[in-house]
C-alpha cells in the first residue's frame, strides 16, 4: 500500500498534460485578429514576432514560400490594402499550444497603383514556441469570382 500512493501521484504527473485545456477560442481570435491587421498594415515588426523561423506558407498560386517571402509579400510598399472584414470564420484549438484560425476574405486595394482585388480563403495555424504565439502553416487558397 505504500508504493499505491507514489504510483498515482507519479501517473497524475504524467498524464497531466493529457489534461491540460484546449487554447481557449477568445486567444485564437485574438492571434488571428493581430495577425491579420499586421499583415493589412503590412507592420513588418508583428509579422516577424508572429511568424515561425520555419513556416510553411502555400500561397494563392500554389507556390511554398518560407518567412521572408510571407513578410516580403505582405511590406512591399507598391502594394496597399484597403481594411478588410473576414467572414465565415472559424477558430479550431488542437491541444493547449495549438490551433487554427481560419476564413475567407476580400483582398482590395492597389499594386503599383492600379487596383485589385482577390479574395481568399485561408487558415493559419499557430503553436505556442517558447512562450510566444507563431504561425506555423499558412494556406491562402483564391476563390475564383462568381459565374454571371
Amino acid at each position: 500500500m505504500r508504493f499505491a500512493t507514489p504510483l498515482v501521484a507519479s501517473l497524475l504527473v504524467l498524464a497531466a498534460p493529457a489534461f491540460a485545456q484546449d487554447v481557449s477560442v477568445d486567444t485564437l481570435r485574438e492571434l488571428g485578429d493581430r495577425f491579420d491587421r499586421a499583415q493589412i498594415e503590412g507592420d513588418r515588426a508583428t509579422l516577424d514576432t508572429m511568424t515561425a523561423d520555419d513556416v510553411i506558407m502555400v500561397g494563392s498560386n500554389g507556390v511554398r514560400q518560407n518567412k521572408a517571402d510571407f513578410i516580403a509579400g505582405w511590406t512591399d510598399p507598391n502594394v496597399r490594402f484597403q481594411p478588410i472584414t473576414v467572414t465565415d470564420r472559424y477558430f479550431t484549438p488542437l491541444g493547449p499550444d495549438v490551433g487554427v484560425v481560419g476564413g475567407d476574405v476580400i483582398l482590395r486595394g492597389t499594386m503599383s497603383g492600379r487596383p485589385f482585388t482577390t479574395r481568399l480563403r485561408f487558415s493559419d495555424t499557430f503553436r505556442q514556441i517558447d512562450g510566444t504565439w507563431r504561425a506555423v502553416h499558412i494556406q491562402a487558397t483564391r476563390v475564383p469570382p462568381a459565374p454571371q
